[in-house]
Protein backbone atom coordinates (compact mmCIF):
# COMPACT_ATOMS: atom_id res chain seq x y z
CA UNK A 1 0.00 0.00 0.00
CA UNK A 2 1.33 3.21 -1.19
CA UNK A 3 1.71 5.90 1.84
CA UNK A 4 -0.28 8.82 1.92
CA UNK A 5 1.93 12.15 1.00
CA UNK A 6 1.11 15.64 1.60
CA UNK A 7 2.47 17.42 -1.58
CA UNK A 8 2.17 21.48 -2.13
CA UNK A 9 2.87 23.07 -5.93
CA UNK A 10 4.37 26.22 -6.05
CA UNK A 11 4.32 27.61 -9.97
CA UNK A 12 0.04 27.36 -11.36
CA UNK A 13 0.45 28.07 -14.60
CA UNK A 14 -1.16 25.36 -16.77
CA UNK A 15 1.53 23.02 -16.22
CA UNK A 16 0.32 22.64 -12.47
CA UNK A 17 -2.65 21.24 -13.86
CA UNK A 18 -1.92 17.69 -14.75
CA UNK A 19 -0.76 17.41 -10.97
CA UNK A 20 -3.83 19.10 -9.31
CA UNK A 21 -5.60 16.95 -11.43
CA UNK A 22 -3.66 13.91 -10.14
CA UNK A 23 -3.56 14.59 -6.77
CA UNK A 24 -7.56 15.50 -6.84
CA UNK A 25 -8.62 12.47 -8.97
CA UNK A 26 -6.96 8.95 -9.45
CA UNK A 27 -4.48 9.43 -6.62
CA UNK A 28 -6.65 11.30 -4.01
CA UNK A 29 -6.07 8.56 -1.79
CA UNK A 30 -2.24 8.60 -1.39
CA UNK A 31 -2.05 12.60 -2.11
CA UNK A 32 -3.15 15.32 0.22
CA UNK A 33 -2.77 18.72 -1.83
CA UNK A 34 -2.03 20.93 1.28
CA UNK A 35 -0.67 24.32 -0.99
CA UNK A 36 -0.55 26.32 -3.99
CA UNK A 37 1.73 29.39 -4.43
CA UNK A 38 2.18 31.44 -7.53
CA UNK A 39 2.45 35.41 -8.25
CA UNK A 40 -1.27 35.59 -9.59
CA UNK A 41 -4.25 34.69 -7.21
CA UNK A 42 -6.48 34.53 -10.35
CA UNK A 43 -4.32 31.21 -11.69
CA UNK A 44 -4.68 29.95 -8.31
CA UNK A 45 -8.44 30.34 -7.54
CA UNK A 46 -9.11 28.79 -11.06
CA UNK A 47 -7.27 25.52 -10.24
CA UNK A 48 -9.12 25.43 -6.62
CA UNK A 49 -12.67 26.14 -8.46
CA UNK A 50 -11.63 22.41 -10.22
CA UNK A 51 -11.02 21.05 -7.09
CA UNK A 52 -14.32 22.39 -5.64
CA UNK A 53 -16.78 21.06 -8.61
CA UNK A 54 -14.50 17.33 -7.76
CA UNK A 55 -15.93 17.82 -4.16
CA UNK A 56 -12.90 18.55 -2.64
CA UNK A 57 -11.71 21.56 -0.32
CA UNK A 58 -9.92 24.52 -2.07
CA UNK A 59 -5.98 24.11 -1.52
CA UNK A 60 -4.53 26.62 0.66
CA UNK A 61 -3.33 29.69 -1.56
CA UNK A 62 0.23 31.85 -0.74
CA UNK A 63 1.85 34.43 -2.96
CA UNK A 64 5.29 34.31 -4.40
CA UNK A 65 6.82 36.17 -1.70
CA UNK A 66 4.90 33.90 1.11
CA UNK A 67 6.76 30.31 -0.09
CA UNK A 68 8.85 29.78 2.75
CA UNK A 69 5.99 30.82 4.77
CA UNK A 70 3.66 27.93 2.91
CA UNK A 71 6.39 25.34 3.56
CA UNK A 72 6.70 25.99 7.16
CA UNK A 73 2.83 26.10 7.79
CA UNK A 74 1.52 23.23 5.44
CA UNK A 75 4.25 21.09 6.15
CA UNK A 76 4.60 19.27 2.93
CA UNK A 77 6.27 15.74 2.10
CA UNK A 78 6.65 17.21 -1.49
CA UNK A 79 7.51 20.22 -3.15
CA UNK A 80 6.12 20.36 -6.95
CA UNK A 81 7.98 23.08 -8.97
CA UNK A 82 6.32 24.09 -11.99
CA UNK A 83 7.28 27.55 -12.44
CA UNK A 84 9.36 29.53 -15.14
CA UNK A 85 11.96 27.85 -15.90
CA UNK A 86 14.57 30.19 -14.27
CA UNK A 87 12.77 30.17 -11.27
CA UNK A 88 13.39 26.28 -10.69
CA UNK A 89 16.63 26.58 -8.62
CA UNK A 90 15.15 29.26 -6.14
CA UNK A 91 12.56 26.79 -5.11
CA UNK A 92 13.98 23.69 -5.53
CA UNK A 93 17.23 24.93 -2.98
CA UNK A 94 14.21 26.20 -0.60
CA UNK A 95 12.16 23.22 -0.32
CA UNK A 96 15.20 20.99 0.23
CA UNK A 97 16.36 23.77 2.76
CA UNK A 98 13.10 23.11 4.25
CA UNK A 99 13.79 19.44 4.65
CA UNK A 100 11.49 18.58 1.92
CA UNK A 101 12.07 16.10 -1.34
CA UNK A 102 11.30 17.98 -4.72
CA UNK A 103 9.20 16.50 -8.36
CA UNK A 104 10.72 19.71 -10.28
CA UNK A 105 9.26 20.25 -13.67
CA UNK A 106 11.94 19.60 -16.84
CA UNK A 107 13.93 21.64 -17.49
CA UNK A 108 15.92 21.41 -14.10
CA UNK A 109 17.00 24.65 -14.49
CA UNK A 110 18.82 27.05 -17.27
CA UNK A 111 22.45 27.90 -16.70
CA UNK A 112 25.49 26.42 -14.83
CA UNK A 113 25.52 28.59 -11.85
CA UNK A 114 21.56 27.98 -10.51
CA UNK A 115 22.60 24.38 -11.53
CA UNK A 116 25.52 24.64 -8.91
CA UNK A 117 22.63 26.43 -6.49
CA UNK A 118 21.10 23.15 -6.77
CA UNK A 119 24.01 20.70 -6.44
CA UNK A 120 24.97 22.97 -3.32
CA UNK A 121 21.70 22.51 -1.63
CA UNK A 122 21.24 18.74 -2.43
CA UNK A 123 24.39 17.77 -1.08
CA UNK A 124 23.56 20.33 1.93
CA UNK A 125 19.98 18.16 2.68
CA UNK A 126 20.47 14.96 1.75
CA UNK A 127 16.62 14.83 -0.15
CA UNK A 128 15.77 13.64 -2.62
CA UNK A 129 14.88 15.57 -6.15
CA UNK A 130 13.35 14.17 -9.41
CA UNK A 131 13.01 15.88 -12.62
CA UNK A 132 9.95 14.69 -14.70
CA UNK A 133 11.09 13.49 -18.20
CA UNK A 134 7.50 12.14 -19.32
CA UNK A 135 9.03 11.41 -22.34
CA UNK A 136 10.63 8.07 -21.41
CA UNK A 137 7.40 6.49 -20.31
CA UNK A 138 6.70 6.51 -24.21
CA UNK A 139 5.99 3.37 -24.61
CA UNK A 140 7.53 3.55 -27.95
CA UNK A 141 10.36 5.62 -26.93
CA UNK A 142 10.72 2.73 -23.74
CA UNK A 143 10.60 0.07 -26.83
CA UNK A 144 13.58 1.71 -28.27
CA UNK A 145 15.74 1.73 -25.13
CA UNK A 146 14.75 -2.37 -24.81
CA UNK A 147 16.24 -2.79 -28.30
CA UNK A 148 19.46 -0.74 -27.23
CA UNK A 149 20.02 -2.55 -24.06
CA UNK A 150 19.22 -6.12 -25.82
CA UNK A 151 22.00 -5.51 -28.47
CA UNK A 152 20.16 -5.25 -31.26
CA UNK A 153 23.01 -2.59 -32.57
CA UNK A 154 25.81 -3.81 -30.82
CA UNK A 155 28.10 -1.63 -28.91
CA UNK A 156 26.33 2.63 -29.91
CA UNK A 157 28.24 4.43 -32.04
CA UNK A 158 26.31 7.06 -33.46
CA UNK A 159 23.14 8.84 -32.42
CA UNK A 160 21.63 10.90 -35.57
CA UNK A 161 18.49 12.66 -34.39
CA UNK A 162 16.17 15.34 -35.92
CA UNK A 163 13.31 16.57 -33.86
CA UNK A 164 11.44 19.21 -35.50
CA UNK A 165 8.25 21.19 -33.92
CA UNK A 166 5.32 22.35 -35.93
CA UNK A 167 3.76 25.63 -37.15
CA UNK A 168 1.69 25.70 -34.09
CA UNK A 169 3.46 23.60 -31.13
CA UNK A 170 6.75 25.40 -32.51
CA UNK A 171 5.12 28.81 -32.32
CA UNK A 172 4.02 28.74 -29.15
CA UNK A 173 7.22 28.85 -27.80
CA UNK A 174 7.18 32.19 -29.34
CA UNK A 175 4.31 33.66 -27.93
CA UNK A 176 5.43 32.67 -24.33
CA UNK A 177 8.02 33.82 -21.56
CA UNK A 178 10.24 31.08 -23.85
CA UNK A 179 11.19 33.25 -26.09
CA UNK A 180 12.98 35.28 -24.01
CA UNK A 181 16.05 33.70 -23.18
CA UNK A 182 16.71 34.94 -20.10
CA UNK A 183 13.72 32.73 -18.63
CA UNK A 184 14.01 29.40 -20.66
CA UNK A 185 17.27 28.69 -21.76
CA UNK A 186 16.08 28.86 -25.38
CA UNK A 187 14.95 25.82 -26.56
CA UNK A 188 18.55 24.00 -26.40
CA UNK A 189 17.73 24.01 -22.83
CA UNK A 190 13.87 24.11 -22.31
CA UNK A 191 12.99 22.08 -25.24
CA UNK A 192 15.80 19.90 -26.17
CA UNK A 193 16.49 18.44 -22.50
CA UNK A 194 13.71 16.13 -23.15
CA UNK A 195 15.74 14.97 -26.14
CA UNK A 196 18.91 14.80 -24.80
CA UNK A 197 17.64 12.87 -22.01
CA UNK A 198 16.24 10.42 -24.49
CA UNK A 199 19.70 10.18 -25.85
CA UNK A 200 21.61 9.85 -22.58
CA UNK A 201 19.51 7.20 -21.63
CA UNK A 202 18.79 5.74 -24.67
CA UNK A 203 22.64 4.74 -24.95
CA UNK A 204 23.41 4.70 -21.07
CA UNK A 205 26.12 7.52 -20.91
CA UNK A 206 26.61 11.06 -20.25
CA UNK A 207 27.64 13.86 -22.96
CA UNK A 208 31.86 14.77 -22.85
CA UNK A 209 31.86 17.33 -25.26
CA UNK A 210 29.15 19.77 -26.87
CA UNK A 211 29.81 22.31 -30.16
CA UNK A 212 26.56 23.91 -31.79
CA UNK A 213 25.15 26.19 -34.27
CA UNK A 214 21.92 28.31 -33.80
CA UNK A 215 20.18 31.18 -34.84
CA UNK A 216 16.73 32.94 -34.72
CA UNK A 217 15.99 32.31 -38.56
CA UNK A 218 11.89 32.36 -38.59
CA UNK A 219 10.35 34.02 -36.09
CA UNK A 220 10.78 37.50 -35.18
CA UNK A 221 10.07 40.94 -36.60
CA UNK A 222 12.85 41.21 -38.54
CA UNK A 223 12.59 37.82 -40.20
CA UNK A 224 9.04 38.64 -41.21
CA UNK A 225 10.12 42.16 -42.28
CA UNK A 226 12.60 40.46 -44.31
CA UNK A 227 9.75 38.24 -46.02
CA UNK A 228 7.41 41.29 -46.59
CA UNK A 229 5.29 40.19 -43.67
CA UNK A 230 4.47 43.21 -41.91
CA UNK A 231 1.83 43.44 -38.27
CA UNK A 232 0.68 45.93 -36.61
CA UNK A 233 -0.35 44.03 -33.81
CA UNK A 234 1.50 42.84 -30.33
CA UNK A 235 -1.18 40.19 -29.14
CA UNK A 236 -3.17 38.34 -31.08
CA UNK A 237 -6.43 38.02 -28.24
CA UNK A 238 -9.08 40.60 -29.10
CA UNK A 239 -7.41 41.88 -32.35
CA UNK A 240 -9.72 42.10 -35.36
CA UNK A 241 -6.75 42.32 -37.48
CA UNK A 242 -5.34 38.77 -36.16
CA UNK A 243 -8.57 36.89 -37.12
CA UNK A 244 -6.86 35.42 -40.27
CA UNK A 245 -3.78 34.75 -38.82
CA UNK A 246 -2.49 30.95 -39.54
CA UNK A 247 -0.14 32.03 -36.13
CA UNK A 248 -2.61 33.36 -33.88
CA UNK A 249 -3.75 31.97 -30.39
CA UNK A 250 -6.78 33.44 -28.69
CA UNK A 251 -6.93 33.43 -25.26
CA UNK A 252 -11.00 33.93 -24.51
CA UNK A 253 -11.21 30.34 -26.91
CA UNK A 254 -10.11 28.55 -24.33
CA UNK A 255 -11.51 27.85 -21.10
CA UNK A 256 -8.03 27.43 -19.17
CA UNK A 257 -6.17 29.49 -20.93
CA UNK A 258 -8.89 32.71 -20.07
CA UNK A 259 -8.92 31.54 -16.11
CA UNK A 260 -4.91 31.06 -15.90
CA UNK A 261 -3.53 33.61 -18.43
CA UNK A 262 -6.14 36.14 -19.78
CA UNK A 263 -8.03 36.82 -16.37
CA UNK A 264 -4.22 36.84 -14.34
CA UNK A 265 -3.15 39.87 -16.99
CA UNK A 266 -3.54 42.70 -14.45
CA UNK A 267 -1.89 40.91 -11.75
CA UNK A 268 1.33 39.58 -13.20
CA UNK A 269 1.46 41.71 -16.88
CA UNK A 270 2.17 38.51 -18.42
CA UNK A 271 1.10 38.29 -22.07
CA UNK A 272 0.50 34.64 -23.14
CA UNK A 273 -0.44 35.22 -26.80
CA UNK A 274 2.28 37.57 -28.04
CA UNK A 275 2.64 37.86 -31.89
CA UNK A 276 5.84 35.70 -32.45
CA UNK A 277 7.07 37.84 -35.29
CA UNK A 278 7.07 40.52 -32.99
CA UNK A 279 9.83 41.63 -30.46
CA UNK A 280 11.63 41.20 -28.42
CA UNK A 281 12.54 37.25 -29.25
CA UNK A 282 15.94 36.09 -28.06
CA UNK A 283 15.97 32.42 -28.53
CA UNK A 284 16.90 30.63 -31.25
CA UNK A 285 14.44 28.38 -33.63
CA UNK A 286 16.99 26.31 -35.77
CA UNK A 287 19.84 24.59 -34.04
CA UNK A 288 22.34 22.17 -34.59
CA UNK A 289 24.45 20.25 -31.38
CA UNK A 290 27.22 17.83 -32.36
CA UNK A 291 28.33 16.03 -29.23
CA UNK A 292 30.63 13.69 -27.60
CA UNK A 293 29.50 10.84 -25.35
CA UNK A 294 31.77 9.51 -21.99
CA UNK A 295 31.19 6.10 -24.05
CA UNK A 296 32.52 7.47 -26.99
CA UNK A 297 29.45 7.75 -28.94
CA UNK A 298 28.92 10.74 -31.09
CA UNK A 299 25.35 12.38 -31.64
CA UNK A 300 24.34 14.78 -34.60
CA UNK A 301 21.14 16.78 -33.23
CA UNK A 302 18.66 19.51 -34.96
CA UNK A 303 16.11 21.14 -33.86
CA UNK A 304 13.47 23.39 -36.15
CA UNK A 305 10.18 25.16 -34.44
CA UNK A 306 8.59 26.01 -37.76
CA UNK A 307 7.84 23.02 -38.98
CA UNK A 308 4.98 21.92 -41.82
CA UNK A 309 4.63 18.48 -39.43
CA UNK A 310 5.69 17.54 -36.18
CA UNK A 311 7.80 14.53 -34.77
CA UNK A 312 11.08 13.06 -34.61
CA UNK A 313 13.42 11.13 -36.74
CA UNK A 314 16.19 9.15 -35.35
CA UNK A 315 18.36 6.81 -36.10
CA UNK A 316 21.84 4.98 -33.89
CA UNK A 317 24.41 3.04 -35.54
CA UNK A 318 25.98 0.69 -33.79
CA UNK A 319 29.03 -2.36 -34.21
CA UNK A 320 26.60 -4.91 -35.66
CA UNK A 321 23.66 -2.63 -37.10
CA UNK A 322 21.21 0.27 -36.99
CA UNK A 323 17.73 1.01 -35.52
CA UNK A 324 15.08 3.96 -36.55
CA UNK A 325 12.34 5.38 -35.54
CA UNK A 326 9.82 7.43 -36.94
CA UNK A 327 7.21 9.62 -34.83
CA UNK A 328 4.65 11.61 -36.72
CA UNK A 329 2.58 13.38 -34.04
CA UNK A 330 -0.46 16.75 -34.18
CA UNK A 331 -0.73 18.70 -31.17
CA UNK A 332 -4.05 19.08 -30.31
CA UNK A 333 -4.05 21.73 -27.04
CA UNK A 334 -3.71 24.79 -28.17
CA UNK A 335 -6.93 24.75 -30.03
CA UNK A 336 -10.13 26.19 -29.12
CA UNK A 337 -12.04 24.24 -26.52
CA UNK A 338 -15.33 24.54 -29.79
CA UNK A 339 -12.85 22.17 -31.30
CA UNK A 340 -10.48 20.57 -29.39
CA UNK A 341 -12.53 17.67 -28.44
CA UNK A 342 -13.10 17.08 -32.05
CA UNK A 343 -9.28 17.51 -33.07
CA UNK A 344 -8.15 14.48 -30.32
CA UNK A 345 -10.67 12.66 -32.05
CA UNK A 346 -8.92 12.23 -34.83
CA UNK A 347 -5.76 13.35 -34.39
CA UNK A 348 -3.04 11.21 -36.23
CA UNK A 349 0.23 9.98 -34.47
CA UNK A 350 2.24 6.85 -36.32
CA UNK A 351 5.27 5.62 -35.15
CA UNK A 352 7.39 3.13 -36.89
CA UNK A 353 10.61 0.92 -35.92
CA UNK A 354 13.25 -0.47 -37.53
CA UNK A 355 16.25 -2.98 -37.25
CA UNK A 356 18.91 -3.26 -39.82
CA UNK A 357 21.12 -5.91 -38.87
CA UNK A 358 24.78 -5.58 -40.66
CA UNK A 359 24.60 -8.41 -42.54
CA UNK A 360 21.10 -8.78 -42.37
CA UNK A 361 17.84 -8.23 -44.02
CA UNK A 362 16.15 -4.67 -42.52
CA UNK A 363 12.60 -5.78 -40.48
CA UNK A 364 9.76 -3.90 -38.54
CA UNK A 365 9.85 -3.90 -35.07
CA UNK A 366 6.71 -3.84 -33.11
CA UNK A 367 6.10 0.15 -31.92
CA UNK A 368 3.78 -0.08 -28.97
CA UNK A 369 1.05 2.74 -28.33
CA UNK A 370 -0.89 3.73 -25.47
CA UNK A 371 -3.81 5.97 -24.49
CA UNK A 372 -2.94 9.54 -22.41
CA UNK A 373 -0.52 12.50 -22.87
CA UNK A 374 2.76 11.94 -24.15
CA UNK A 375 2.08 8.94 -26.45
CA UNK A 376 0.91 6.98 -23.27
CA UNK A 377 3.79 8.20 -21.10
CA UNK A 378 2.21 10.86 -18.41
CA UNK A 379 -0.22 8.30 -16.71
CA UNK A 380 2.95 6.12 -16.25
CA UNK A 381 4.84 8.76 -15.38
CA UNK A 382 2.34 9.94 -12.64
CA UNK A 383 1.88 6.29 -10.82
CA UNK A 384 6.00 6.51 -10.74
CA UNK A 385 5.53 9.63 -8.94
CA UNK A 386 2.34 8.96 -6.90
CA UNK A 387 2.65 5.46 -5.80
CA UNK A 388 5.47 3.80 -3.67
CA UNK A 389 4.46 0.62 -4.70
CA UNK A 390 4.66 -0.08 -8.15
CA UNK A 391 6.51 -2.94 -9.73
CA UNK A 392 10.42 -2.83 -10.53
CA UNK A 393 11.34 -0.79 -13.81
CA UNK A 394 14.55 -2.64 -15.04
CA UNK A 395 14.44 0.17 -18.08
CA UNK A 396 15.29 3.00 -14.89
CA UNK A 397 12.82 5.51 -16.15
CA UNK A 398 12.62 7.71 -12.73
CA UNK A 399 15.06 10.04 -13.72
CA UNK A 400 17.30 11.32 -10.84
CA UNK A 401 18.89 14.64 -9.93
CA UNK A 402 22.09 13.74 -12.64
CA UNK A 403 20.25 12.90 -14.92
CA UNK A 404 18.54 16.20 -15.22
CA UNK A 405 22.08 17.81 -14.83
CA UNK A 406 22.96 15.99 -17.95
CA UNK A 407 20.27 16.65 -19.77
CA UNK A 408 20.60 20.34 -19.38
CA UNK A 409 24.11 20.25 -19.94
CA UNK A 410 24.25 19.40 -23.26
CA UNK A 411 21.92 22.35 -23.86
CA UNK A 412 23.82 24.72 -21.63
CA UNK A 413 27.37 23.87 -23.37
CA UNK A 414 25.47 24.01 -26.33
CA UNK A 415 24.44 27.75 -25.69
CA UNK A 416 28.00 28.84 -24.33
CA UNK A 417 29.37 27.18 -27.83
CA UNK A 418 26.82 29.22 -29.83
CA UNK A 419 27.91 32.48 -28.27
CA UNK A 420 31.88 31.82 -28.28
CA UNK A 421 32.01 29.69 -31.33
CA UNK A 422 34.20 27.12 -29.13
CA UNK A 423 33.71 23.35 -28.29
CA UNK A 424 32.94 23.18 -24.72
CA UNK A 425 34.52 20.17 -22.78
CA UNK A 426 31.30 19.47 -20.04
CA UNK A 427 33.80 18.08 -17.52
CA UNK A 428 35.00 22.04 -16.93
CA UNK A 429 31.59 23.13 -16.28
CA UNK A 430 30.12 20.07 -13.92
CA UNK A 431 31.06 16.74 -12.79
CA UNK A 432 29.01 14.21 -14.17
CA UNK A 433 31.02 11.04 -13.36
CA UNK A 434 30.58 11.48 -9.51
Amino acid sequence: MSERKRYAIVGTGSRAGMYVDAAAGLYNDYADLVGLCDLSQARMDWHNRGLQTRGLPPAPTYQADDFDRMIEETKPDTVIVTTVDAWHHEYIARSLDHGCDVISEKPLTTTLDRLQKIDEAIKRSGKSLRVTFNYRYAPAYARFRELIRDGVVGRPLAVDFSWVLDTSHGADYFRRWHREKENSGGLLVHKATHHFDLVNWWIDSYPRQVFALGDLLFYGKANAEARGEHYSYARYTGEEAAQDDPFALRLDEKEAYAGLYLAAEKETGYIRDRNVFGEPITAEDTMAVSARYANGVLLSYCLVAYAPWEGLRVAVTGTRGRLEMEVTETVTHLKPDSASAAASKGAFKSTRIRAFPMFGEGYEVDAPVAAGGHGGADPLMLDDLFLADGPPDPLKRAATYMDGAASILVGIAANMSIESGDLIDVGELFDLAR
